[in-house]
């Protein structure tokens, strides 16, 4: 998540004290971010070093200050708005290690440990479901949020599915050379961070 994009967009609708902006963005995120009002004030300063903001200057302290996006901050604010994040590389995801580690561990059950994992998810589905049932039905914000989640965790049990089943196909399967070796050469071509 971008904070400093994040404070611009509020800043665009119109100009801001810190402290406002820090509740308009914890707000407007369904609360699921908390953000320190010194980190406010922190990014504030950079954005206004920067030339994206700028404030009245009334006063010497952060929290006297009112913050307003420049014509430099609209078109930086524009433009993250319009680039797609970065997903050419696999991120690092400590359950896709936990699976990976499960499969190769001798004694240690894959399907044991992927069904603990599928359990726990399933358990926070239905935490956020409640949430979107009751405090998100009349909260845009937090109803995105919710959705967003929701489906993130969704994908997270189908990969754990689809992981489970190629593992007991495998283990059926006549043993093959490790495909380690031949995948890391072709992840470092997709960008992928090790």
């Amino acid at each position: 998540m971008s904070i400093p994009h994040s404070l611009l967009a509020l800043l665009a609708e119109r100009p801001k004290y810190g402290l406002q902006l820090r509740e308009e963005f914890e707000a407007g995120t369904g609360e699921v971010w908390p953000l320190n009002v010194g980190q406010v004030y922190k990014t504030l300063g950079r954005l206004e070093r920067d030339g994206l903001a700028e404030s009245d200057g009334t006063g010497q302290d952060g929290p006297q200050k009112r913050f307003r996006i420049t014509p430099r901050g609209e078109e930086a604010l524009a433009a993250w708005l319009r680039t797609p994040p970065d997903l050419t590389s696999p991120p690092r995801d400590e359950l896709v290690m936990k699976v990976l580690v499960a499969a190769r561990v001798p004694g240690t059950d894959a399907h044991e440990v992927i069904e603990a994992h599928r359990l726990y998810l399933l358990e926070l589905m239905q935490q956020w479901t409640r949430l979107k049932e009751g405090e998100a039905r009349d909260d845009l914000g937090l109803a995105l949020v919710v959705d967003a989640e929701l489906f993130r965790l969704d994908a997270v049990i189908r990969w754990l599915d689809a992981a489970d089943t190629r593992l007991k196909r495998a283990a059926v399967q006549p043993s093959r050379p490790d495909p380690v070796p031949a995948l890391v050469p072709r992840l470092r071509r997709l960008g992928a961070r090790r």
